[in-house]
């Protein structure tokens, strides 16, 4: 079985100090939970970026000056910025990060309820027009899919020509308005994916080391961090990115699978 990729998501654009004091805002910070991610074994960060004061932003000069200063204690890290940003930007403004041609960046592959009014628009005009962006720079989307609708629409939008194929999704479980994230649930989604695709999971709250778990015996790759879940286990709060990372590496291990380099990751993923 290869090599082990994970992803750390050190930040996200919702969770908030309030919810868990080790949440980075300032450029300071992102470094810190970038490093303890990386440390511990990640070969790629997922980015969002923040004003100090927790207010998240697109802003493409606040990606630059953070992706150099994690890209200085990481030098070989894998930057995947965010391109969904927060509800209610813009698609211009969401596209800004990927005016930095990094070597990945995330693209979202359908329409969202997070709960109350807040709905994340990614309608099919978007997705073509994120899509052909990353085509255009030579960026390898990671496709986030919430539900396998979202599968369905990378794979025919792959077709018309706006997606390259072999493709690598993000499979985004448990979180409001899309799939739970119980086996079943990830049988029906892992079993939709193309048979060359590459993917992660993302576990949301509770669902974040039993789907890794899963991840990782199937041959699939892992997400962790602050973006999609702050505990380290029921009740306890993790107090960085990097010890979940280390949970991660620990189940890895208890099933046999050795941890991918960021050089590694590379190669993988066709980065290299």
């Amino acid at each position: 079985m290869e090599k082990l990729i994970i992803t750390a998501a050190i930040s996200g654009a919702e969770v908030t100090k309030e919810h868990n004091p080790a949440v980075p805002y300032t450029v300071e910070e992102c470094v810190r939970e970038a490093k303890s991610a990386y440390d511990a074994g990640a070969s790629i960060i997922h980015l969002h970026v923040r004003h100090d004061d927790g207010t998240p932003t697109q802003d493409r000069e606040r990606f630059r000056v953070v992706i150099e200063a994690i890209k200085k204690v990481c030098p070989d890290v894998i930057i995947l910025p965010s391109t969904g940003g927060a509800v209610g930007m813009t698609d211009d403004e969401r596209l800004q990060p990927t005016e930095l041609n990094p070597e990945m960046a995330s693209l979202d592959c359908g329409t969202l309820n997070f709960g109350g009014d807040e709905v994340f628009m990614n309608t099919e005009t978007t997705i073509k027009n994120f899509g052909q962006r990353m085509i255009d720079r030579n960026i390898k989307p990671e496709l986030e899919v919430f539900d396998k609708s979202m599968i369905e629409m990378a794979i025919r939008l792959g077709k018309k020509g706006f997606i390259k194929s072999p493709m690598h999704f993000n499979m985004v479980m448990g979180v409001n308005g899309g799939i739970g994230g119980d086996l079943r649930d990830f049988s029906f989604m892992r079993h939709s994916l193309p048979a060359d695709a590459t993917y992660c999971v993302t576990g949301v709250g509770r669902y974040a080391f039993t789907l890794a778990m899963l991840a990782i015996i199937d041959g699939g790759h892992v997400r962790v961090g602050f973006e999609d879940n702050i505990y380290l286990s029921r009740g306890v709060l993790a107090k960085s990115n990097g010890e979940m990372v280390e949970k991660v590496v620990r189940l890895a291990k208890e099933f046999g699978r050795e941890i991918a380099t960021p050089a590694e990751a590379r190669q993988m993923l066709g980065l290299a």
